[in-house]
């Protein structure tokens, strides 16, 4: 593994250009120029069907095996699809939507539509099958003035769909037939193609709209962000700069990640079709009941990178720390193990490296990159080898990344061929979202890990609006109080609420792991005792030693906004609708 870090024909250097000016602000960049890239999605389809015509390219479970399509299959099926929507006379202008999860049927639609430049927005099922209060869905639908809806079961999504009464057609997999008008996807795949759908491929532009994306959050009034062919095929030239292996060894990848979001629908989709690789499509997911399939996949299949958001690592550990074969498994054929550095404990890295040392008697690459929705999404990529967690890498070719002080913090902005035009009928919003010099304010913190030396990389600080004062004035990092506090905890506290606005004391909401579940009430509180002593043993002052602690029996609902769909914690969505504990745990004494 020590040659695979040393050698630049598999990893780019860390090198790193900083430019200082006055007032403490300063932009980082890479000194290595952004290459040549695809003009649109569609390219990476038409290159892979035509020299790697029998690989594999998507797979989903399908009973005890899984159902697979090559490249030429999947280009086969594509050219079907665009034709039946070439032949629908689609109103221009409108995108297809998306309702439901991850599936190869939702894929081909995406490819298809995007093939011959109709734009695609995955929308979170969450929207329509948690929850029977479709006012959300209703807006979201509105908003696109979408030209066609496809969703994966009518059962599930038509009463969702129905209820916007919407003048868009219909498509689904499953129950076409008990929704007035509906299409049956299998229907969209019967069609021959024709020479119109190569004309409307070539026609194609790199600043034409590829994908919309909506911003998560809990306001219901979510941002429709516009993802370019230009931006997205931009992106995986520069993560492919950076890991220059994928050159040379095309990616397996199992994959639950939704598409809704850009980690898993624009970072991972993309990189594995950009490189001519395979896409296991994972129906698990980390959630109770749901982690389970994602180990019976990973048993199945043995990926060369794997991705996940920490809250997936949490819940995977215990079954790679009880069961040796699995975890040999897991680890034997893994390039990388690639995480959102920005959230993971210090103690699950340890626990991460721990097993995987056990296992195949060296490390594995654990490695992590920065970014957004907006900027599709990699910033910065980690692209050597990390000693701990934290460290977000640095600025991939292309990019600039300016660091502005603002309060306590420095706060980071970025600039560069991936960052969105703006925000789709939003004019105001999208004037907002940049400075003066063109900056998109993506507002987030951060610093340099070695002031002296910026080829180290850069730290993640974390949100700058999530940050808050006491009520003696002193500033609480939220982000980064809130990695000491899980890793202290480790590894009862699945994750941590900081609590303290305007008050004189900070505290913590915890949310239980599954070991916790072994504990009684009172050695959960003896736990929590234990950890609060620890971090005032280690300092910081009042801003970064809680004083107070209380366990949620609850686990964080996604229907209510309290997790995303990628596995974070809404800080903010958590405080709102957990008032009352936020009360009662400032009603009595502190823990000490």
């Amino acid at each position: 593994m020590a040659g695979f870090f040393d050698d630049p024909a598999m990893l780019a250097p860390p090198r790193a250009v900083k430019l200082q000016f006055d007032g403490g602000a300063f932009v980082l960049r890479s000194p290595e120029p952004l290459k040549p890239y695809a003009r649109c999605i569609g390219e990476w389809l038409e290159r892979w069907a035509r020299e790697t015509p029998e690989a594999t390219f998507l797979a989903e479970r399908q009973g005890e095996g899984w159902r697979s399509l090559s490249y030429a299959q999947v280009r086969r099926l594509v050219g079907s699809i665009a034709q039946s929507l070439l032949g629908l006379n689609l109103a221009p202008g409108r995108p297809v939507v998306v309702l439901s999860d991850n599936s190869v049927d939702h894929a081909l639609l995406a490819l298809a539509a995007m093939h011959i430049g109709r734009p695609v927005c995955t929308v979170s099922s969450a929207y329509c099958r948690l929850t029977k209060d479709y006012s959300k869905i209703q807006g979201i639908l509105n908003t696109l003035g979408p030209a066609l809806v496809y969703a994966s079961d009518a059962a599930v999504y038509g009463p969702a769909l129905a209820s916007a009464a919407l003048p868009a057609v219909a498509v689904f997999s499953q129950g076409a037939e008990q929704y007035p008008g509906a299409f049956a996807f299998e229907h969209l795949t019967r069609t021959a193609e024709s020479a119109a759908v190569m004309q409307a491929f070539e026609s194609i532009q790199p600043d034409d709209h590829a994908k919309y994306l909506l911003t998560s959050g809990s306001t219901g009034h979510p941002k429709v962000v516009i993802n370019t062919h230009r931006m997205l095929c931009a992106n995986q030239q520069m993560i492919a700069q950076a890991w220059r292996f994928l050159e040379r060894e095309k990616p397996v990848v199992l994959d639950w990640l939704p598409w809704s979001h850009t980690f898993g629908g624009n970072h991972n989709f993309n990189l594995v079709l950009r490189h001519g690789g395979t896409l296991y499509i994972d129906e698990g997911r980390p959630a109770p009941g749901l982690v389970e399939k994602s180990v019976r996949n990973l048993q199945d299949v043995q990926p060369t990178l794997y991705f996940n958001v920490p809250r997936g690592f949490d819940m995977l550990l215990p079954f790679l720390e009880q069961d040796e074969a699995f975890a040999r498994r897991f680890f034997e054929r893994l390039r990388m193990v690639f995480y959102a550095g920005a959230a993971l404990a210090p103690s699950s890295w340890e626990r991460l490296e721990a097993v995987a040392q056990r296992v195949r008697g060296e490390p594995v690459w654990f490695t992590t990159s920065w970014g957004s929705t907006e900027t599709s999404p990699a910033i910065t990529s980690a692209h050597w080898r990390l000693e701990r967690a934290g460290c977000i890498g640095l600025p991939l070719p292309g990019m600039e990344l300016k660091f502005v002080p603002n309060g306590e913090k420095l706060e980071m902005r970025v600039r560069g061929v991936s960052v969105f035009p703006g925000y789709r009928n939003a004019p105001l919003q999208t004037t907002q979202a940049f400075d003066e010099e063109g900056y998109y304010r993506i507002g987030d913190a951060g610093f340099l890990m070695d002031g002296q030396r910026p080829e180290k990389g850069v730290a993640f600080n974390g949100r700058v609006a999530e940050d808050f004062k006491l009520s003696s004035g002193t500033w609480v990092s939220v982000g980064t109080l809130r990695l000491r506090v899980v890793s202290a905890l480790a590894p009862y506290a699945q994750d941590a609420v900081i609590t303290g606005h305007d008050r004189a004391e900070v505290g913590v909401l915890l949310f239980p792991s599954a070991a916790a579940k072994e504990l009684s009430p009172a050695q959960l509180e003896a736990k929590a005792r234990e950890a609060l002593a620890a971090l005032r043993a280690e300092g910081g002052g009042s801003s970064q030693t809680p004083t107070r602690a209380r366990w949620l029996a609850e686990p964080p609902s996604a229907d209510a906004g309290e997790i995303t769909d990628k596995g974070y914690i809404n800080q903010g969505a958590v405080l709102k609708r957990r008032a009352a504990d936020v009360e009662a745990l400032y009603a009595g004494p502190g823990l000490s």
